[in-house]
């Protein structure tokens, strides 16, 4: 994200403003997006994320920090992974994806959340032209697209990322098991595709498809004024 505004035309404001929404997504929705997989996982009759204390919003049980200095440089990243055991569960695949799926589900919401506060913010901002309003739909906007960003790269197929866990229902178990005995190698060559860029053009494709839907929606309360 700030990579991105410090390359682009923007203005200073601009940059400060998405340097603001990065840090925010930092310590107040990224532990949204932990607490929601350890919440599904109590739920779900494992309390080991709640004994490893990572059943809180307290961003300091849950921030790595390249992780977070990923968010705030190019927009996405990730946190430590939240520990579950799956055969506590009643059904351990599918409560493996109800895990998985519970974070990414959690920052779509907080997405479509900011939109609607960023969309207000321009209805006022047609009405009285403050800096504040101006300010206002710019940080909850980044923040949704921030947010979206992370739900789209948390659902990479790559572990630890949340998207190898979805794996685990569409694969037989004896190659899904293989695949996570590389599991360093294949984050560590994700990274790389993510430092030369390579990365780039399908995360932005896919979070740019994601992020009209969410404007789209949000852009319906308001079509009554």
């Amino acid at each position: 994200m700030l990579f991105d505004l410090l390359t682009s035309k923007g203005n200073m404001t601009d940059v400060l403003i998405g340097l603001m929404a990065s840090v925010f997504v930092v310590f107040c929705t990224l532990p949204i997006h932990e607490f929601a997989h350890a919440f599904v996982a109590t739920k779900l009759g494992d309390d080991t994320a709640r004994l490893k204390g990572r059943l809180t919003l307290n961003p300091l049980a849950h921030i790595d920090p390249i992780g977070a200095a990923m968010i705030i440089l190019v927009g996405f990243g990730y946190a430590k992974a939240v520990p579950f055991n799956a055969r506590r569960f009643k059904n351990p695949k599918v409560g493996t994806v109800l895990v998985a799926l519970a974070g990414p589900s959690a920052n779509i919401l907080m997405a479509l959340f900011f939109m609607l506060l960023s969309n207000g913010a321009v209805m006022l901002y047609s009405i009285n032209q403050a800096l504040v309003w101006y300010v206002s739909y710019m940080f909850f906007y980044y923040a949704a697209t921030i947010n979206v960003s992370l739900a789209v790269f948390n659902l990479l197929p790559v572990p630890p990322l949340d998207g190898s866990k979805i794996l685990a229902i569409l694969v037989p178990s004896k190659y899904y098991f293989k695949y996570l005995q590389y599991e360093r190698y294949v984050i560590l060559g994700v990274f790389l595709l993510i430092i030369l860029g390579v990365l780039d053009v399908p995360l932005s494709f896919l979070t740019g498809i994601v992020m009209r839907g969410i404007e789209a929606i949000s852009k319906l309360p308001f079509m009554l004024f």
